[in-house]
């Protein structure tokens, strides 16, 4: 049992694996199941049991990548070591991946059309806790105002998602990224305790 289990997660991985590039490469309407499996010696079975159907292995990439998104964002707050400035640093780091390609394509262009809207994808609800918790700790220290914490988490992780989406849509997103980061800072900025010192 124990080796049909490894080879059912290593199929999982070789799948998400091939998927990621692909998705990459041409898109989510013109990546081909048979292509995706043949590259990886499997099935259409193999993709149907593990994910339903393209949807489905197309749901894991964006997890997968969103997952890293979040752990860079996070670690990009760490480095600050601060946690008001992490909280910033977090929503500018995850605006910034909006230039990485398979972001940039997988998560940010096709994601939203094919799985609707990324506010309620199960990767961003992880996001929205980790948010609530820094800016309940925040508020607690005095050093954000005393808001309700639900609907400030919201506003800074759709601020920051938002952003990324429009510099992934935009025709110059090299251009694009300084202004929604800068952006991205004022907004955030109106939760700062100026009294805090």
């Amino acid at each position: 049992m124990n080796k049909r289990a490894e080879k059912m997660a290593e199929n999982r991985a070789k799948l998400i694996k091939a998927a990621r590039a692909a998705f990459t490469e041409k898109g989510y309407a013109a990546a081909s199941m048979d292509d995706l499996t043949s590259a990886v010696g499997l099935t259409r079975g193999a993709l149907y049991h593990n994910f339903g159907d393209k949807r489905g292995l197309f749901a894991a990439v964006v997890d997968q990548i969103d997952s890293e998104m979040a752990l860079f964002a996070k670690r990009k707050g760490a480095e600050t070591g601060d946690d008001w400035l992490g909280l910033l640093a977090e929503g500018a780091a995850y605006i910034e991946l909006a230039l990485n390609p398979d972001v940039q394509r997988i998560v940010l262009l096709d994601g939203p059309a094919v799985l609707g809207d990324p506010s309620q994808w199960p990767s961003q609800n992880s996001c929205l806790q980790a948010t609530k918790e820094m800016l309940s700790k925040l508020i607690s220290q005095k050093v954000v105002k005393s808001v309700d914490v639900e609907p400030a988490a919201r506003l800074l992780n759709g601020a920051a998602l938002n952003a990324a989406l429009w510099v992934a849509a935009s025709d110059q997103p090299e251009e694009a990224l300084p202004l929604a980061v800068d952006a991205f800072h004022a907004l955030a900025s109106g939760l700062h305790n100026s009294t805090s010192g």
